[in-house]
């Protein structure tokens, strides 16, 4: 039960930032946080991570459903927590990214943006850092807990 918890505040607190941003900094503006650091803005994206297959709107929309039900399903057949925990964080923020794809065909809306030393690191969102941190931790499940050897623990 605490992984439907878990996506389901992934994706409100997704959801609940983004109306912020789009109700409160106008389109292609840019607040700062941090003097060359860090800036909030409200920008718009219709690809993947970093810009990438721009107008793949539909090309996500039909893949992040099919890799949502995949994922579903392992996270619902496996004890693992470890393995629940990163499968949950990467299916909030897939299905926040999910309903901006499907409900504001303009794009997904990013507005944390960071320069890290002199680099403008592209501008994402709270559904983009579940799925980073999700992934993150599938990583530690699969390099350091999960046994070949322990079928119930398998992907």
């Amino acid at each position: 039960m605490i992984w439907i918890l878990i996506i389901i505040f992934a994706v409100l607190l997704d959801q609940f930032t983004k109306y912020l941003v789009i109700m409160n900094i106008e389109l292609g503006k840019s607040i700062k946080v941090i003097e060359e650091f860090f800036y909030l803005v409200h920008w718009r994206n219709k690809g993947a991570a970093w810009g990438i297959m721009q107008n793949g709107t539909l090309f996500f929309i039909i893949m992040t459903v099919i890799v949502s039900i995949i994922l579903a399903v392992y996270m619902y057949k496996n004890d693992n927590k470890v393995l629940r925990l990163a499968i949950s964080m990467i299916l909030g923020g897939a299905i926040g990214n999910l309903i901006d794809r499907v409900l504001r065909p303009e794009g997904v809306v990013d507005f944390l943006n960071f320069y890290i030393f002199s680099y403008n690191f592209p501008a994402f969102n709270v559904a983009d850092s579940f799925i980073t941190v999700g992934t993150a931790i599938l990583a530690i499940y699969i390099f350091f807990i999960y046994k070949e050897d322990e079928g119930h623990n398998s992907l």
